[in-house]
Formats: C-alpha cells, structure tokens, sequence
C-alpha cells in the first residue's frame, strides 16, 4: 500500500504576488472574503494553514463601497475603551464619512485568523479611499472581482 505524503512549501520557495483591486461598486462582505482568501494564499494550490502562503492586496477606492439593504442606517461597529461603561458605537454611515478605509480593513480582519497568523496577514493588507497608491514598484496586477 502506498502512502501519500503532504508537501510543506518552504518559506523561500513561496511566491509572492501583489495584487491591485478596485472597490468601486463592489459589496463589502463579498470582496472581504474573497481579500481574505488571497491573503491567507486559499486561492494557492500550496496552501497550508499554519503558514503565511498568501499575496499582498492593494484596495483602492474604499469609499466608493456599497452595502445591501439598511446597513446604512442599521450598522454599527463598537469600540471598547477598557473602562466600565467605555462602550462606543458608530453608525456605518458615520465610519464612511470619517474613515472610509478602516471599514474593509475591519470586515476582512475579522475574517482572518486571529493570533501570531493573522497579525503577519494584516500586515499585507493595504486600503486607500482615492484612486491613487504609492505601490506602483511594486507591478501590481489588476485582479478583477
């Protein structure tokens, strides 16, 4: 009988790509999981979970996002402070006047791996609200979602 062996990629031999994806008219939870995916390298024949075998992301145009149904209104994300009583909420539709960039890094962050893992993936994630990057040196390539 034949016993099938699992490859584990070494770090040297993995391949990384950039990949550039415009997030003009796209929903949120859809383009976060498939940026998750990317980053995590599930998209690769070699992945492995206890490794980092995933690519870079570049997002533009953040604040050009949409959401389905009332999550304008009905959407809040809470922050924390530590103290009794510190819980803070803001609305959706507040975050995308401020901070149009923490709201896909929030969606895909939280669909990542939490610990030492998912602290290096957070790490090649990078968001932009205009349409401009300074990652050009990079060669980038345009992934279509």
């Amino acid at each position: 009988m034949a016993v099938q062996r699992t490859t584990i990629p070494k770090k040297d031999k993995i391949e990384k790509k950039t990949y550039l994806i415009d997030a003009e008219g796209k929903t949120l939870g859809r383009l976060a999981a498939r940026v998750a995916n990317i980053l995590r390298g599930k998209n690769k024949p070699t992945f492995t979970p206890n490794m980092d075998t995933g690519d870079n992301v570049i997002i533009i145009n953040a604040e050009k996002i949409r959401v389905t149904g009332r999550k304008t209104e009905d959407k809040f994300y809470d922050r924390y402070s530590g103290f009794h009583s510190g819980l803070k909420s803001i609305r959706y539709s507040d975050m995308m006047a401020k901070r149009p960039c923490q709201i896909l890094e929030l969606a895909v962050q939280r669909m990542i791996p939490k610990g030492p893992l998912g602290d290096r993936l957070k790490k090649k994630l990078y968001v932009y609200a205009g349409a401009e990057h300074p990652h050009k040196a990079q060669k980038p390539v345009v992934l279509d979602i």
